[in-house]
């Protein structure tokens, strides 16, 4: 089994890979990703089998020796076989892609962590073999979008666009450190895929029916104009850089979650910063972050700012 410091490959693309259907699609995703950005694709299994020993009424101990190992050398096969699989269809794929496989053991979390500690870009399904249908996103997603201080991308389902219908990339614009990190990525993205760009300002965190007096005419006016000074500040660095994508700007009012959220609609990915200018900004994973990973209609890119990783 391949030791912790073989499972770093550095500026490769990782991906977390289970059997499950939605991990299929992460590892896709990722390859296609990692075929665009001419970077290796590396495909992570991790075998958890923790010791069980409890004591079993009327003597004796479960399991029996032998019992723990038989099973851990039975996951491992049947992980070899998973891992042989998926990276034969990436290859019949993407033939000239550098497809490699890490089979590693313990916590998930941790060893995807661990394994992409050097990587460009770590991709993970929304959910895997262990998460209830009902959880938008599984705890291996949720526990590494909190840790993982490399760009994440979770895995989701996605309507591809109407024939004629321009491809899209949404980015979330506050004026925070970490937007611009997020509007970094998504440009980059935009870029090599052929997308629109749209940057979102979101006016208000309250919905409107929270407000005392909804805007009128006039407010919704002088809100556009005061937005349009952080949207051209926040984009400027990278407009000479990438002076071939489209950029559409917009303005809302609205929730930023819900906002993200139907912008995304038909978008081939939403990018957005781990945190940004609210109250919530020095938590590893912002209200807003954590919302549309749960609830976007497309893949989502988690970008932290460079200060926070490691």
């Amino acid at each position: 089994m391949s030791t912790p410091e073989s499972t770093v490959d550095k500026g490769a693309v990782v991906v977390g890979y289970d059997g499950s259907e939605q991990a299929r699609k992460a590892v896709r995703w990722a390859a296609g990703e990692a075929a665009a950005r001419g970077r290796g694709l590396v495909v992570v299994h991790v075998v958890g089998f923790p010791p069980m020993a409890e004591a079993v009424p009327g003597g004796g101990a479960w399991p029996r020796p032998g019992f723990l190992e038989a099973g851990q050398e039975t996951a491992q096969r049947h992980a070899e076989t998973l891992l042989g699989d998926i990276a034969q269809e990436c290859r019949r794929t993407w033939p000239d892609l550098a497809v490699s496989t890490r089979l590693l053991s313990g916590r998930a979390p941790d060893a995807l962590a661990d394994a992409a500690a050097n990587a460009e870009l770590l991709v993970i399904g929304s959910s895997g073999l262990t998460a209830l249908p009902r959880l938008l996103v599984g705890s291996t997603a949720n526990e590494l979008l909190h840790d993982c201080h490399r760009p994440i991308v979770v895995v989701r389902d996605s309507d591809e666009p109407s024939a004629g219908e321009e491809r899209k990339v949404v980015v979330g614009v506050d004026g925070s450190e970490t937007s611009v990190e997020a509007i970094g990525f998504a440009y980059d993205f935009a870029a090599r895929h052929g997308c629109v760009l749209v940057a979102l300002h979101v006016w208000s965190d309250l919905p409107l029916e929270a407000m005392a007096v909804n805007p009128t005419e006039h407010d919704r006016e002088i809100i556009q104009e005061r937005g349009k000074p952080l949207l051209d500040e926040s984009l400027a660095g990278h407009r000479d850089q990438y002076p071939d994508v489209p950029v559409h700007r917009v303005i809302a009012i609205d929730r930023p979650a819900h906002a993200l959220s139907e912008q995304a609609e038909g978008a081939t990915l939403l990018v957005v910063g781990s945190h940004g200018r609210g109250p919530l900004r020095r938590a590893l994973l912002g209200s807003v972050s954590r919302a549309v990973v749960h609830h976007a209609p497309c893949p989502v890119a988690v970008v932290r700012h460079h200060k926070e990783r490691r």
